[in-house]
């Protein structure tokens, strides 16, 4: 293990990445954090939802209220044979920390609670309030976890003024990108239903493929909308198409699409809605639709919040950074619908969810600074 008087945060992160903490797992992580924060004063709230462990930690009674929040759980390692190093053994290599979870987002985790220490001794008389929000299944199907913990803070009014994700948001070096906002998320699950038969009988059967063919060629051209200055387009994939007994003379009774939209806060989902099953209508084609709705998009203008990053992110690194709202979703569209200001700033996101994950050790001392500067920049 690293030095941990020289390199507090890549320590920790050591020690975060050894609980191999697969999703919904949690694996004693947030107990570790929950002991640096009670130190400094914080009182750490356990929030435990079916297979989801949470935390909700505070320090201070009054607003505004501050917000670190991020994820304890991690993806699978997937093929370890391919990993240079056992993915839940840390190990430092030229600078980088490889492990599973360096970069996302075990590292941000530790960079926020060093950089809370380091405030809170300097500053034990802040104004406001420091809070952590921190879940175990934001990897995962994302039902018991920061959306529970925000329903709960919800129905007691408790708010937030501020929060800081800690997802990888940056794409080259430490800070060149922040997300500022994130598109809607919008999946359909289409079954079209037709007649089985045998392929030489065709008149005797009903092939919901031949059928459905010309509706999802009009619906992967359709032009939903323009975007505007802060959001692309929004767009829509095909993520999934399955039909077929896997016989070469079965007609298939049915046909299942799945497919997904990311979009612009320039139209609702009730928008898109409306209009695939207008286009399913007008092809006539008899069909089950169930919509899983994933997130709203949401978006956080100048303010405080983004102006105090800005001020972090030049301070540390020495340039602008730019605020953008491209990617997948992450947890913040949980809490922005509450009225918070969202901001994500994490380390360079190039091998997430891959096998070698790692992080440069630089970057994690660094990204604590700025977490450090855009508290003092906030709560004094």
């Amino acid at each position: 293990m690293i030095d941990a008087d020289t390199y507090p945060v890549t320590a920790l992160t050591q020690a975060l990445i050894a609980r191999p903490s697969v999703t919904p797992l949690d694996e004693g992580c947030q107990t570790l954090m929950a002991q640096r924060l009670s130190a400094v004063g914080f009182t750490i709230e356990p929030m435990v939802f079916e297979d989801t462990t949470n935390m909700w930690a505070r320090r201070g009674n009054q607003g505004p209220v501050f917000c670190f929040a991020g994820h304890t759980d991690v993806v699978p390692p997937g093929d370890i044979s391919r990993w240079h190093t056992p993915p839940f053994e840390p190990t430092i290599i030229d600078g980088y920390l490889y492990g599973r979870g360096a970069a996302d987002m075990k590292g941000s985790l530790a960079a926020m609670v060093v950089a809370t220490e380091r405030f809170v001794a300097k500053h034990p008389d802040h104004q406001g309030s420091i809070a952590f929000l921190i879940t175990s299944d934001e990897e995962g199907p994302f039902i018991n976890g920061t959306t529970r913990v925000i329903d709960t803070l919800e129905a007691r009014n408790e708010k937030i003024t501020w929060a800081l994700v800690g997802e990888p948001s940056s794409t080259i070096k430490l800070g060149d990108v922040v997300k500022n906002g994130r598109r809607g998320s919008l999946t359909g699950n289409l079954t079209i239903k037709g007649t089985q038969g045998h392929v030489a009988y065709p008149h005797l059967a009903d092939n919901p493929i031949h059928k459905a063919a010309p509706f999802l060629a009009q619906l992967s051209q359709m032009h939903w909308d323009n975007g505007n200055e802060f959001f692309p387009p929004t767009s829509l994939q095909i993520a999934n198409i399955q039909a077929g007994t896997g016989a070469s003379n079965v007609i298939p009774g049915v046909l299942e699409v799945m497919f997904n939209f990311r979009y612009s806060t320039e139209v609702t989902a009730e928008i898109l809605i409306e209009r695939v099953e207008a286009l399913l209508q007008s092809h006539e084609l008899d069909y089950d639709i169930n919509w899983v709705f994933n997130g709203l998009p949401f978006l956080t203008g100048e303010g405080p919040l983004l102006d105090a990053t800005r001020v972090a992110i030049a301070q540390v690194t020495g340039y602008e950074t730019s605020p953008q709202t491209t990617g997948g979703t992450s947890d913040g569209r949980f809490i922005a619908p509450t009225g918070a200001k969202v901001l994500e700033l994490g380390p360079v996101n190039a091998t997430i969810h891959k096998v070698n994950e790692c992080v440069k050790v630089d970057d994690l001392e660094q990204l604590a600074l700025c977490y450090e500067i855009i508290l003092e920049q906030l709560l004094c």
